[in-house]
């Protein structure tokens, strides 16, 4: 009895046996509360949350059932943004602090704070070798020995971190080392042709933390290839980081083809955005049988800048009759403007009496606005209609239910898309004033 007593009290003080990752952020009033996560390569799960105290200080509790591996602290949203990336061996304990500025800096935790050691190391030896190239330097006994020092300092961190997830890293950031010395021009073709020798897109630690994204996105936005079109050169890298990610499960390049997609939709850059869609993402989509990412990337597509705005029917007067006729059939104007807006939305109801008073200053029949009205229900909108007679006026009818609202991606109003003549989508202005500054470059450029 003694010994199953024991035992009974031994078992719960195993269970809540932890340990904690603590810290402090700097400056304090900048934040509020930390999010923990186990990243695995495809997914995240919550492990807990933590209070960020006034003197900036934050502690998370594990309890045994943390298994070592890859976690994630989330300190803003958006989240994907605001992380930090720490590695739990489930033996000890982690300090750490973080700046915004200056990132985050390991004061407890040997694998961590061995990665961070093996970072700011090799960033000084980096920039003994931009020195050297930027002064011409001809000293080339002193570039042998800065490459030396290169080449010993990954050897000796990667000795170091031996049985430790930090190995992996280490790994993984070794860096291409001349064997002879090199011009500065064949250096940087060298350093762009072995970029991805160490980085291995099957490595599970490595795909569940940040730095394949990170290691992906510095060489398509930081390599420049002997193109002169920004685009074309986005392109060639996409394609090399592509031939290094291809053998990694597909779910793996979803996520990290989808970040990059969303990079380059969020800079504007449509055409490379199409690019990866085209030739890489639509057909992870159709192998991971991922229809919703299928159909937002052919909507993208359809939406994007130079393509034929979706058709959809309109009625118009002629002769005392309405007929019915399509988008692509209006003529006459050089520029048309399709709003989305509706009779309950506040914005709307200060913006399109705006608009009305814009489209007036403007020579006749120098844009045509086709206003599309989405709606629960049909009375209040037409009583408004009234007041805007130089518009052509849809009905949207179910409003976010409604397949011409579907077929722009709107998800509010209003929404403004500006055509040339011929219906191909010239602009998206994200509001009234940035429409107006459209037209204003285009009256400028006349």
């Amino acid at each position: 009895m003694k010994r199953l007593l024991f035992l009974t009290l031994l078992v719960p003080s195993l269970l809540l046996g932890q340990h904690k990752i603590k810290g402090v952020f700097y400056p304090a009033k900048d934040y509020n509360f930390a999010l923990l996560y186990k990243v695995g390569p495809t997914i995240s799960d919550y492990v807990t949350n933590a209070e960020i105290a006034e003197d900036g200080a934050f502690e998370f509790k594990l309890d045994s059932t943390a298994t070592k591996g890859m976690y994630r602290i989330v300190y803003a949203v958006p989240q994907e943004d605001y992380n930090f990336d720490v590695i739990y061996n489930g033996k000890e304990d982690i300090e750490l602090t973080f700046m915004s500025e200056t990132g985050v800096d390991f004061k407890k935790s040997n694998p961590n704070k061995l990665l961070t050691s093996y970072t700011n190391s090799m960033s000084m030896v980096t920039q003994s070798i931009g020195n050297y190239f930027s002064q011409e330097s001809k000293d080339t006994i002193a570039l042998k020995a800065i490459f030396k020092t290169q080449r010993e300092t990954q050897s000796s961190f990667e000795k170091a971190a031996e049985g430790t997830m930090a190995l992996d890293f280490i790994k993984a950031n070794k860096p291409y080392i001349p064997e002879h010395i090199e011009d500065v021009k064949t250096y940087i073709k060298n350093l762009e042709k072995h970029y991805f020798d160490f980085v291995d897109f099957n490595n599970p630690v490595l795909q569940s933390s940040n730095l394949l994204e990170e290691k992906m996105l510095n060489y398509v936005f930081g390599m420049s290839a002997n193109s002169e079109d920004e685009f074309d050169n986005y392109k060639k890298n996409i394609d090399v980081v592509f031939s290094h990610m291809k053998t990694a499960p597909k779910e793996v390049q979803r996520i990290l083809l989808f970040d990059l997609w969303q990079q380059m939709s969020d800079l504007g850059h449509e055409s490379v955005s199409n690019y990866i869609a085209e030739n890489y993402l639509m057909d992870v989509a159709v192998s991971l049988n991922d229809q919703e990412l299928l159909q937002a990337l052919i909507l993208y597509q359809n939406l994007s800048k130079g393509a034929v705005a979706p058709n959809f029917d309109i009625e118009i007067k002629e002769k005392d009759k309405l007929v019915t006729k399509k988008l692509t059939d209006l003529k006459g104007a050089e520029n048309y403007i399709i709003v989305f807006w509706s009779s309950t939305c506040s914005h709307c109801l200060d913006e399109v009496p705006q608009l009305q008073t814009f489209i007036k200053s403007l020579e006749k029949d120098k844009v045509k606005v086709v206003a599309i009205g989405l709606e629960d229900e049909p009375y209040g909108w037409k009583n408004l209609t009234y007041d805007y007679p130089e518009f052509i006026h849809v009905y949207g009818e179910g409003k976010w239910d409604n397949e011409i609202g579907d077929a722009y991606g709107v998800t509010s109003t209003p929404t403004y898309f500006i055509l040339d003549t011929d219906k191909k989508i010239e602009s998206k202005p994200v509001d009234f004033e940035t429409l107006m500054k459209f037209f204003e470059v285009e009256e400028t450029e006349d």
